[in-house]
């Protein structure tokens, strides 16, 4: 599957907006992650509108690296097999230093026991991501509002109304804020944006063809009082790259007032600083970073929430700021749809202790791997398992409580890893073949849990019972959002490699139902008891 399209990427009911509201969902900024959940939405049925202040398309690389749990997350839009293909492997690094140049692989790969069909790091500059992206939005019928730039939000407690510089004034029952560290939707919310900014620490980014420079490395001239300069090739024909260019105070080419970033300024900075055999040629796109490191107070102030950089801002290094914020998107679009479908509002709060938790932690992991690009040493400039964001887990929080059934390998909260399946079908191989779409996915491990699976329903795509819906029970569907039930292993002895190696990955050792969240995580944990007919859907 390489993509949605039309009525089958959709799950329930079309939902118009409240009475009297354009749509149940605006969101500002068509970034990666204003796509990622307007694209969640909309295949969920949820009435959303997405608005982008700018007249067109992020055209630059910026943010290029993509996470295997960002890859997890396309996968189950059906997109990961078009972004490897728009994409590449990354290049190893090679560090120049006189005459001679130290190479080594930059990023590590996932281990077989992450459960991912996704180990590497892919290259994806963000210019192909966003179009991706919007693609798969367009082709749900979403048509993005480029040049709507609001300038004004407020909400009461039915409905939200964000008035646009042109005088429109658009009504809905929640507003998200996608739309960058200067965030207008986090101002409106009074949400506190607590952090720093460097000013006096600056990186020029260009995107440009560069003659004599070759493809096989993404190359480091260091320099001394930091002036470094780095090229990495960019996926496709040409010779394209970007290019990272450190300034430090003193320097007026990317500093306040000086000046516009000319081609021919550039390629003469390149050649003084790097080699003077290159040539920079056909920029499409130039950028002045300054390391800015801020988390949101919160992430919501009654119907106004808060995703990505209007949350948290991180340094480059790394590449974990656009996918933290992907992954945000996830964990938000299903809750806002079972708000919509009724659900206890709530329930949103819940998106906040998820995943605020997970942004301080990668602040504080992108700021060090940033201190680590002032040295040379490749230590500091490799990237180990903790930037998959593989292991990010939402146990303990308010729908993961501690106490809660676990099995031998996984607790409630914990991201659901992927395994083969014991008896693949044309249409299922793996486990993410199942998870894939907006639904909660519920698997049988055992006998007594198959004879649970069959006597709570007799269509495997119906809704949960009332047993699963229960207020008392966090985590799980609310009435009328699909549950797609499997049973995936009829015992839980293994017979076969492939079936031990399924139980071991979920650690399953008697009769269990373990539903899985839409966004990919561990929503409970049902033990089955001897009595055939005990509910555990």
């Amino acid at each position: 599957m390489t993509g949605i399209s039309g009525a089958a990427g959709v799950s329930g009911t079309k939902e118009s907006g409240a009475v009297g509201t354009d749509a149940s969902v605006i969101v500002v900024g068509a970034g990666p992650v204003g796509l990622v959940l307007t694209l969640d939405l909309a295949r969920r049925g949820v009435a959303v509108r997405l608005l982008e202040r700018a007249g067109e398309g992020f055209a630059g690389s910026r943010a290029k690296g993509i996470q295997p749990r960002t890859l997890e997350v396309l996968d189950d839009f059906g997109l990961a097999g078009a972004a490897l293909a728009a994409g590449s492997a990354y290049p190893p690094m090679g560090l120049h230093v006189g005459p001679f140049t130290k190479t080594w692989r930059m990023h590590a790969t996932a281990p077989d026991s992450a459960g991912t069909p996704y180990p590497e790091v892919l290259l994806l500059p963000q210019y192909a991501t966003t179009a991706l992206l919007r693609e798969a939005v367009e082709r749900l019928g979403v048509t993005i509002d480029f040049g709507a730039r609001a300038v004004e939000v407020t909400q009461d407690e039915e409905s939200c109304a964000v008035r646009l510089e042109d005088g429109r004034l658009l009504t809905a029952r929640y507003v998200v804020g996608a739309d960058g560290g200067s965030s207008t939707v986090r101002k409106a919310a009074g949400i506190a944006f607590e952090g720093t900014t460097d000013e006096s620490d600056r990186m020029i980014l260009v995107d440009g063809t560069v003659d004599g420079l070759s493809r096989e490395h993404w190359h480091i001239w260091p320099r001394v009082r930091g002036r470094s300069v780095a090229a990495c090739p960019l996926p496709g024909d040409g010779n394209r790259f970007q290019i990272m260019i450190r300034t430090r105070p003193g320097d007026t080419l990317g500093a306040p007032g000086g000046g516009e970033l000319t081609e021919a300024d550039l390629t003469a900075l390149l050649r003084r600083r790097a080699d003077r055999s290159l040539t920079l040629r056909d920029i499409t796109w130039t950028s002045v970073f300054r390391p800015n490191v801020r988390l949101a107070e919160r992430y919501r102030n009654g119907r106004l929430l808060l995703c990505g950089d209007a949350a948290h801002v991180h340094t480059p290094a790394g590449a974990q700021g656009l996918n933290t914020g992907v992954q945000d998107a996830h964990n938000l679009g299903w809750k806002l749809q079972q708000v919509l479908a009724g659900a206890d509002d709530a329930l949103l709060d819940s998106y906040e202790a998820e995943r605020r938790p997970v942004a301080a932690q990668v602040l504080g992991r992108s700021t060090e791997l940033y201190e680590g690009l002032r040295g040379t040493r490749p230590g500091k400039l490799t990237r180990g398992q903790d930037e998959h964001q593989l292991g990010i887990s939402y146990f303990g929080g308010p729908l993961a409580p501690a106490d809660a059934p676990r099995t031998a390998t996984l607790r409630r909260g914990d991201r659901a890893p992927d395994a083969l399946l014991p008896h693949p079908t044309a249409e299922a191989t793996r486990l993410f073949d199942l998870y894939r779409g907006p639904h909660f996915t519920a698997l049988a491990f055992g006998a007594r849990a198959a004879v649970a699976a069959a006597a709570s329903t007799t269509s495997p795509t119906s809704s949960a019972s009332s047993a699963l819906t229960a207020p008392d029970r966090p985590g799980r569907p609310s009435a009328g959002v699909p549950v797609h039930q499997h049973v995936v292993l009829p015992h839980t002895s293994p017979r076969t490699p492939r079936e031990a190696a399924l139980l071991d990955a979920y650690g399953i050792t008697d009769d269990t139902v373990v539903l899985v969240r839409p966004d990919g995580y561990i929503g409970a944990i049902d033990p089955v008891g001897s009595a055939p007919d005990e509910p555990a859907f």
